[in-house]
This record gives structure tokens, C-alpha cells and sequence, in this order.
């Protein structure tokens, strides 16, 4: 099983904000929407991009290349071109502290 990984100090993400790291390897990007904490890997599924830098609208993130809308809480795609979902990380927050892990090779 993948390790838990320290990203941040909750207090220190506001809300609407995100941030970008590294998790073994793979850009994560853990967002803050409404006190709650997702985390979905920082590329766009229809060209590979990084889609973080898009505009973050309710709970979608828009890629900022072609406008592909994915769901930060599930990874699922909502709008083209993108048709493939964008992978989701397992959060926890322990003692005020955000982690994370990729659960992927698990």
C-alpha cells in the first residue's frame, strides 16, 4: 500500500484555492472547495497537458488549452474533448494537516 504523503497545513489552502506536488513522481493537484479537500493528477486526459492553471468553477476545473471540464471531486469528465476521466487521489485531513497518497499501484 501507498504512503501517506503531507501536502499541507489545511489552514494554509484557502477556499477556491489550489496548490500543485509531487506524489511519487505525478503532479497532484489538491484543490479547497468549500472546506473540503480533493485531489485529481494535473493532467488534462485529452493532450496530456496540466490543467491546474484552468479556471476552477463550482467543483469543475476547466483545462485552459481546449476547455475540456473535469469534476475535482470525482475525476470524471464534463465537458469535450477530454473523454477519458482524469485520476483521483485518496485525501485525509489528521490534526489539521492535508495528505495524500496515489492508490493507483496499490
Amino acid at each position: 500500500m501507498s504512503d501517506w504523503i503531507k501536502v499541507i497545513e489545511a489552514s494554509a489552502l484557502a477556499v477556491g484555492e489550489h496548490i500543485v506536488v509531487d506524489v511519487k513522481g505525478s503532479e497532484v493537484a489538491i484543490f479547497n472547495i468549500n472546506g473540503e479537500f480533493f485531489a485529481i493528477e494535473d493532467v488534462c486526459t485529452h493532450d496530456g497537458t496540466e490543467i491546474a492553471s484552468g479556471t476552477l468553477e463550482g467543483d469543475q476545473i476547466i483545462c485552459p488549452r481546449h476547455g475540456a471540464r473535469f469534476c475535482v471531486k470525482t475525476g470524471a469528465v464534463k465537458a469535450p474533448p477530454a473523454y477519458e476521466p482524469v485520476a483521483c487521489f485518496p485525501i485525509k485531513l489528521e490534526q489539521g494537516v492535508v495528505y495524500v497518497r496515489d492508490s493507483r499501484w496499490d
